[in-house]
């Protein structure tokens, strides 16, 4: 979802030199910077205080720059897509889609616009350090904490989707990956109030053949569309 133009030399300049974290964001960078498409199976859990409140599984498309659609199978079909500009949240039971410009959406899956984007962690991160403290799912990867730049709310931009991580002063954000490929297993959220996000990740695909077309919406006969903000994580 435009490759990355000097992530790593952008990124090292926030990070102490020869680091162990500054080695393995870089690690991911690379990993995932040359591919103009991507494909994933995912799982989403949406928690508050540690209780798990809904989980929901399917499958994530990107393609660069700045377009993604997340197709949910389970517990019901829905369907999530940023054509670049306009984010769009499809309800097929429901016969409603609500649509806001992306630049305003703030989506708790907007942070994997990054995968989308230019793979500039530093973008997003004004500190990254590993998180000795978090357990990772899968035995010896690394789990790394990522601090957000800036305040406020809609910091990103359509032009610039993979700034698009957090609305909060107290949102973290932590990447698991596989320390030998920088792979990404896992990305969690965690807002002020107790709210996390968590996306696990399986079966990467990387420059599969995704028509144009993939990331386009065109809302079906008799569907009511809405504008406004999305329901923020599907909650």
């Amino acid at each position: 979802m435009p490759t990355v133009l000097s992530a790593l030399i952008l990124f090292l300049f926030s990070l102490p030199a020869g680091s162990e974290s500054a080695i393995l964001a870089a690690r991911m960078e690379t990993r995932y910077r040359n591919a103009a498409t991507l494909q994933t199976t995912f799982l989403e859990r949406y928690s508050e205080n540690g209780t798990v409140l809904r989980t929901e599984a399917g499958t994530a498309y990107f393609r660069r720059p700045g377009k993604m659609r997340w197709e949910y199978d389970r517990p019901e079909k829905d369907l999530f897509l940023v054509d670049g500009k306009t984010a769009w949240f499809y309800v097929p039971s429901d016969h409603t889609v609500t649509r806001a410009p992306a630049k305003q959406s703030e989506d708790l899956r907007t942070p994997l616009a990054l995968l989308a984007g230019r793979m500039k962690i530093s973008r997003i991160c004004s500190h990254v350090e590993l998180a000795e403290q978090e357990k990772p799912l899968r035995e010896g990867d690394a789990v790394l904490r990522c601090d957000l730049r800036g305040q406020g709310k809609n910091t990103g931009t359509s032009a610039s989707p993979d700034a698009a991580f957090g609305n909060d002063a107290a949102d973290l954000v932590f990447f698991e990956l596989a320390r030998d490929s920088g792979e990404l297993a896992r990305i969690i959220v965690r807002q002020s109030g107790g709210v996390a996000v968590e996306f696990r990740f399986e079966n990467w695909r990387f420059d599969p053949p995704l028509p144009e077309s993939m990331f386009h919406f065109e809302p079906p006969a008799g569907v009511a569309i809405v504008n406004g903000e999305l329901p923020d994580a599907k909650s």
